[in-house]
């Protein structure tokens, strides 16, 4: 039994990273169109206490080479300097740029969904562009995006940012988002096939036809959805859009989070929603984590104790993790991570772990996800 079970774990590794590598070719870097076409886009950012990133993130979309586009920014609510930021970028943005001040939440919506809606009865453009406050857009990124829109067809376009990881819980954590999307989702099909199930979306940046959102009734159809960028992009496909997703490594940078309790909170918010708070589906995910990176670590680690170098203890184990760190390891490059960081892949799974037991704990025990000072609980 043990030897089909080993079997079994280094097939599923296996097939695991055919799946990267055919993911390297499905997930392009941005093309650089160079046409000028002179849609108008506007660029819409929803910020709630964003003091430590709305400066930066505001000051690189007024840089933007593309000519037609307008900034609105919607202040959420926010408590901190995020207001006096934005009235003086304001003054310094030549007319580009307009802040609007938000509505109280409504009972049944999420913040962002909430913010998002509210900037889309702002836009005048022909093309949306939802991007978060912490981030920041090269010069060329706006030009860039229009022309991949424009020549792929597509009517959602998002990308996968660089992620800036500063800290070492950052840079041990946040890149299981990069391992999730390119070992587990084939990305071919997000492009070529209908069926909503394979869907990418990266909320940090996505691109619409403002006719296409609206038909989909843009973020009031994911009201009550944490993950929103996946959700929208099952919406788009339901009503039989076409997306495309793009590595925007070299166009657009963003720091998610800056400490352990920032990570804790906002993964914990997300992974259960993420997974439509099936409970089989969090169970499933826990079991398979498990046993394809903590197990084999334990056999491996048993074998050496008692000097037993076995096939079924020593050396498929030892095939496993091979192939687990080297999934990791090109992972690091594409994105441009910490290779040192590779190495503690065991403990990153193991805070992995950590978050889905609070992120169920907290959705059916508890008060429900909390963020920026607000719950919530859909389920």
């Amino acid at each position: 039994m043990l030897f089909f079970y080993q079997i079994a774990v280094l097939l599923s590794l296996l097939v695991f990273l055919g799946i990267l590598l055919r993911n390297l070719v499905d997930l392009p870097g941005m093309p650089d169109h160079s046409s000028q076409i002179g849609q108008f886009v506007s660029v819409l950012v929803p910020a709630r206490n964003e003091a430590l990133n709305i400066e930066r993130c505001v000051r690189s979309l007024l840089r933007q080479e593309y000519a037609s586009f307008e900034i609105v920014v919607l202040d959420d609510g926010s408590t901190d300097a995020t207001g006096e930021l934005l009235a003086q970028l304001l003054l310094e943005s030549g007319g580009k740029m307009r802040v609007v001040q938000g509505e109280s939440l409504p009972d049944g919506w999420h913040g962002k969904a909430w913010a998002c809606a509210q900037l889309r009865r702002q836009a005048k453009g022909e093309l949306l562009l939802f991007t978060d406050a912490d981030t920041w857009h090269e010069p060329d990124a706006l030009r860039r995006t229009v022309g991949a829109m424009n020549a792929s067809g597509a009517d959602m376009l998002s990308l996968m940012p660089r992620q800036e990881l500063g800290s070492f819980w950052e840079k041990l954590v946040v890149p299981l988002i990069h391992v999730i999307l390119m070992c587990y989702l084939p990305l071919r099909l997000v492009r070529t096939s209908p069926n909503p199930a394979f869907c990418f979306a990266n909320g940090q940046y996505i691109f619409f036809r403002r006719e296409f959102y609206d038909r989909i009734n843009g973020h009031a159809s994911v009201r009550d959805a944490l993950v929103e960028d996946v959700w929208l992009c099952k919406n788009v496909k339901k009503a039989g859009g076409h997306v495309v997703a793009f590595n925007g490594t070299d166009v657009v940078s963003c720091r998610m989070y800056r400490s352990f309790g920032e990570i804790w909170d906002g993964f914990s918010k997300n992974l259960f929603a993420a997974l439509g708070y099936h409970t089989t589906g969090l169970f499933a995910l826990i079991l398979l984590v498990i046993a394809l990176y903590l197990a084999p670590c334990a056999f491996f680690c048993f074998s050496v104790l008692a000097g037993e170098f076995s096939l079924l203890l020593f050396w498929l184990p030892l095939l496993q993790i091979t192939i687990a760190l080297f999934c990791r390891f090109i992972i690091a490059l594409l994105f441009r991570q910490s290779l040192l960081m590779v190495f503690l892949h065991l403990l990153s799974q193991i805070v992995l772990l950590a978050i889905a037991c609070n992120s169920f704990s907290n959705i059916k025990f508890g008060k429900g996800a909390s963020w920026k000072g607000r719950n919530y609980n859909f389920s």
